[in-house]
């Protein structure tokens, strides 16, 4: 491998390792090296880069099988700040350049990219595109210890998993009381603390967090009582989601009148669902929440 194609690999690596949700930089980087492929042209105004993007988006989609994780809003700073800062493009007026790096290896780029982009993505959502169909989910629900497994492998992953999961797991689980549980907002939203609401009058706020400690317990009781009215705390109607909790700290927010989840009592609610038809409507709402977090929005 040459220098310049170690640089320019790395510099994909480095985008994918910086995306957060949806996979773009590297998108619009490999539609202009395409375009470049195609026509020779590697001056481009701000229109023909974003129209370079969304044909390579279509093009990643049908690679990788799925619209998770790609797809994301088109703006104008992409070509002006981001891809310049990964030594993709340059400018000369108001046109955008593809680096002499990125030309010398585009045919190269073009072919590897969809294939590192793909492992990425498919390193984020796992099987989850598969839960689109009543027999990709049914291949997972009709085995009660594999569906418990994949929850356990899964529901941590990150504080986007974290949250869906356990709405997932909860939804159903309070269906069979005839209570419902809704999930307005998304992961990356400003929410004044409510992640989940409820037809009976509790909300829950998720945090991926460990509470080992009443410090931590009480920077976290500050938050929520920021968050929330008083009146709904001395009601007791506010629930912690959490991802780990002491004894002593669950103890303490109990007497504060805050009630707490922790991620193994959502694992282990996830293990009392006997039915096979309960475990599909659980993963049907997981894939459906990955949707709304997820899927492309073009």
């Amino acid at each position: 491998m040459s220098d310049q194609e170690e640089v320019c690999k790395n510099a994909i690596l480095a985008m994918l390792k910086n995306s957060q949700t949806k996979v773009i930089f590297p998108i619009i980087t490999h539609g202009l090296l395409q375009m470049f492929l195609e026509t020779g042209k590697f001056e481009f105004k701000d229109s023909e880069v974003k129209k370079a993007y969304h044909h390579s988006v279509l093009l990643i989609q049908q690679y990788v099988g799925h619209k998770f994780h790609s797809g994301g809003k088109y703006y104008d700073a992409y070509p002006t700040r981001n891809l310049p800062r990964y030594g993709v493009l340059g400018t000369r007026g108001k046109l955008f350049q593809i680096a002499e790096s990125f030309r010398e290896n585009a045919a190269m780029l073009v072919e590897w990219i969809p294939e590192v982009v793909k492992n990425h993505i498919n390193s984020k959502v796992g099987i989850i595109p598969t839960f689109a169909s009543d027999e990709g989910r049914l291949k997972v629900a009709s085995n009660s210890e594999g569906f418990h497994e994949f929850i356990e492998k899964n529901i941590a992953a990150n504080p986007s998993n974290f949250e869906v999961f356990s709405f997932a797991i909860l939804k159903i689980h309070l269906e069979k009381f005839a209570c419902k549980i809704y999930r307005d907002t998304r992961t990356a939203s400003h929410d004044k603390g409510v992640d989940l609401s409820t037809n009976f009058g509790v909300v829950y706020q998720i945090k991926k967090l460990r509470l080992l400690s009443q410090g931590s317990a009480e920077s976290i009781l500050s938050e929520i009582k920021i968050n929330f009215d008083s009146e709904r705390l001395d009601d007791g109607k506010v629930v912690l989601i959490i991802d780990d909790i002491s004894q002593d700290v669950k103890n303490y927010l109990i007497d504060m009148k805050v009630q707490s989840i922790s991620k193994e009592d959502i694992i282990k609610i996830s293990g009392q669902f006997t039915e096979t038809e309960d475990r599909m409507k659980i993963l049907k709402v997981i894939y459906e929440e990955f949707c709304r977090e997820y899927e492309s929005r073009i």
